[in-house]
């Protein structure tokens, strides 16, 4: 039983050893996939935007690419994301739904913004939240927020160009 055990580690240790090899060829594309997505995550006026930055991986049946951007005024916080995979198709699950749901304390809605499926989330305490848009099946931009309105966030996630970025996505 012993020597069963070991040769199953040996052979998963190879197995692990080739695929970890060829990742570098597959780390070189997939940067070039996040990097379409960074002149996208654009300046905002009136707030100071961190550089964007992103992150691919690519395994044998499965890629997620994410580009995100941070930016900041006084203490209100933006984050926008480009997300592709299936993170993103897990999230998405939501904007389908025709769902609206609306308590003292927040608000949850799903809705269609120029053709696009849109999920929002608000709580009214620390005015904080997120906006999904609907890219394609596995593909979406974020912005969540923390301190700013509902609205202004809603205003702020339009000024990205949602289109430009669902073309940018890889079919």
């Amino acid at each position: 039983m012993i020597d069963r055990r070991r040769a199953i580690r040996l052979a998963v240790a190879a197995a692990a050893l080739s695929v970890v090899w060829e990742l570098p060829l597959s780390t070189a594309h997939a940067q070039q996939n996040f990097r379409r997505f960074l002149p996208l995550l654009i300046d905002l006026p009136g707030w100071t935007g961190e550089k964007p930055d992103g992150m691919a991986m690519e395994m044998p049946g499965n890629s997620i690419v994410t580009a995100t951007r941070e930016y900041r005024r006084g203490d209100a916080t933006l984050n926008a994301q480009v997300i592709t995979g299936p993170a993103a198709q897990g999230a998405l699950a939501a904007t389908g739904s025709g769902m609206k749901i609306e308590t003292g304390d927040m608000r949850m809605s799903t809705s269609t913004i120029d053709g696009l499926a849109v999920a929002r989330t608000f709580t009214i305490q620390d005015k904080s939240g997120a906006i999904l848009v609907a890219l394609g099946p596995s593909a979406m931009f974020s912005l969540s927020f923390n301190g700013v309105a509902e609205d202004e966030a809603l205003t702020l996630a339009k000024r990205f160009d949602w289109k430009t970025i669902q073309a940018a996505i890889p079919k």
